[in-house]
């Protein structure tokens, strides 16, 4: 920290040191910490069918999931809040330990029950480690130049979605699938020493404020129906069965009550007032919208390949690469272009318009689309997907007061996940009642009469009459679920014309002519309140938030 403000003193022609080591450091502990919230679920799921083999209870099953998917719901905006209270170091690093536990006492459950409960202790952890990430990141880089990591943000994601299957596999096989939960203390390790040794924020005065727990638990209450009723909705329970009727009921009623209580809570876990600015609300929106698609496609795409296109499902992950290499490619472009220039708002408007129509092409596709084909189709989703995934946090972050950055980052995620709650449970429902559809209409409704999925060893055992019917019921299915996805992506793309171009914290010189922070940033610093919050501050003081932020490693 002291090295950085003598090297930002030393300047007198207004431009910006090179970005000190220990960020880049810092920057890659945290992507390692994202790496391990990304990576369990495609390395559990490979080893599954493993693990109900060793434990049983495959009644169970799908609770292993949905455990860890619940709790890590429930608990990010309450991992945001804590950290904006009490400081982010402190509350990053609780977050990976409790991750890190839930690994061990997963790897190390005796039955189904077990294995459930400690994933989601699991869950608890992975909850702080996203909001983890984003927030301090939201800390140290101004967002002009936060760009210049998306690329590396959807790097991750990509490794994440691609490797996760191929390591799940190579684990399960060789090492068991205990170690498909073990692997994760290595690389937490890692990040957790990381973390500790080369983070360094300012200390934060412990906040003497109550921490807003009936907040806190009407948001676990609606939060945990929410998903629960994407979860059993149209396959533990009908759609209009009495348990998922209630658990609606129950939800809507807690989150009004959450909003009654925020107004009120002194420190509440999601400060209303940050809906208040349009960018923030809109950045939400969408995300909610990117989450809804992004999710349904990672779930298809594969499905049609497999079923339709006879690939294998072995190297699953490898079937996303079209999709997640454009994705990658252009949100390292993004970030560069609004890192040099501070322009951003052509790419919520481009990212949209592009998932739109990669959304329509790819419900076009049918038992003769050739994998050439379908890989450019997937490619323009990718590639709009690229232009939305991290612009909506940057932009969302850049709306809010400094004081508020934990509450933004987690809210912000939150939208996203629930997105892909809803898209999975409303474009499977549609894929399935599809399928089952096609199928009863081809007299082979009882192949799918359980499960509208097939794996390969179902499928090799029908006849060739109603394999055939089963490829074009899933083209059917897959056509259905695109279409809806295309258009929930065009409330997205109506959504990102509103979205206002405020200029991006960090825009201006870092020092003043006589090698000096500007008068504004000190002030800034000392408020924790950002040097430009709007449109109307000067892109001098703009700058000047940006550079002491990045001082504080």
């Amino acid at each position: 920290m002291a090295e950085l403000s003598k090297a930002s003193a030393g300047r007198t022609d207004g431009k910006r040191e090179p970005e000190p080591r220990s960020v880049r450091v810092v920057i890659l502990a945290l992507m390692i910490a994202m790496l391990l919230a990304m990576l369990d679920n495609m390395i559990v799921g490979t080893a599954m069918p493993t693990i109900v083999g060793d434990l049983g209870g495959m009644e169970h099953l799908s609770w292993v999931v949905t455990a860890y998917t619940l709790t890590t719901a429930v608990s990010t905006p309450i991992w945001g809040k804590l950290g904006d209270l009490y400081g982010r170091k402190g509350v990053f690093l609780t977050a990976i330990v409790v991750f890190l536990i839930g690994s061990v006492l997963s790897g190390m459950a005796q039955d189904m029950s077990q294995l459930i409960g400690f994933r989601a202790v699991q869950g608890l952890g992975a909850g702080g480690l996203m909001v983890g990430v984003m927030a301090i990141i939201g800390d140290l880089v101004p967002p002009r130049e936060r760009g210049k990591y998306q690329g590396m943000m959807a790097g991750v994601m990509a490794i994440a979605m691609i490797g996760g299957p191929l390591v799940g596999g190579a684990i399960t096989d060789h090492l068991g699938w205990r170690w498909s939960f073990y692997i994760n203390l290595p690389l937490g390790a890692v990040a957790l020493a990381m973390v500790t040794v080369v983070l360094h924020l300012p200390m934060k005065e412990r906040s003497k404020a109550n921490i807003d727990y009936l907040g806190a638990a009407l948001l676990t209450v609606g939060i945990t129906s929410i998903v629960l009723v994407t979860t059993w909705g149209g396959t533990e329970y009908a759609w209009g069965s009495a348990v998922i009727m209630e658990l609606i009921a129950l939800g809507v009623a807690a989150l009004v009550g959450f909003l009654f209580v925020e107004r009120k809570a002194p420190e509440p876990i999601i400060p209303l007032h940050i809906f208040r600015n349009g960018n923030f609300t809109l950045m939400s929106f969408i995300g909610f919208m990117a989450g809804f698609v992004m999710f349904g496609g990672v779930l298809f795409l594969p499905l049609f390949q497999q079923s339709v296109q006879g690939a294998s499902a072995t190297n699953s992950g490898l079937l996303l690469l079209p999709m997640l290499l454009a994705m990658m490619i252009v949100s390292l472009i993004a970030g560069r272009v609004t890192t040099s220039t501070g322009r951003y708002k052509i790419f919520p408007i481009a990212g949209s318009a592009l998932m739109v129509t990669g959304l329509f092409l790819l419900a076009q596709m049918d038992t003769g689309t050739s994998r050439l084909t379908s890989g450019i189709y997937m490619a323009v989703l990718g590639a709009g997907m690229g232009f939305l995934m991290q612009i909506t946090m940057l932009v969302a972050q850049n709306s809010v007061e400094m004081k508020d950055m934990g509450v933004a980052s987690s809210a912000t995620t939150l939208f996203r996940t629930l997105g892909s709650s809803f898209g999975v449970a409303i474009m499977g429902a549609l894929f399935t009642g599809r399928v089952q559809d096609e199928m009863a209409a081809h007299g082979g409704g009882a192949a799918t009469a359980k499960s509208a999925q097939l794996d390969a060893a179902s499928l090799a055992k029908l006849p060739h009459e109603l394999s055939e019917a089963y490829k074009f019921a899933v083209a059917s299915g897959t056509h259905i679920a695109f279409l809806v996805g295309g258009s929930v992506a065009v409330l997205a793309l109506v959504a990102s014309l509103f979205v206002k171009e405020v200029p991006l914290r960090g825009a201006g010189p870092a020092v003043t002519a006589d090698g000096q922070p500007p008068a504004d940033d000190v002030t800034a610093a000392a408020s924790g309140t950002p040097a430009a919050s709007d449109a109307s501050d000067t892109a001098a003081a703009s700058g000047a938030s940006g550079a002491k932020k990045s001082q504080t490693v």
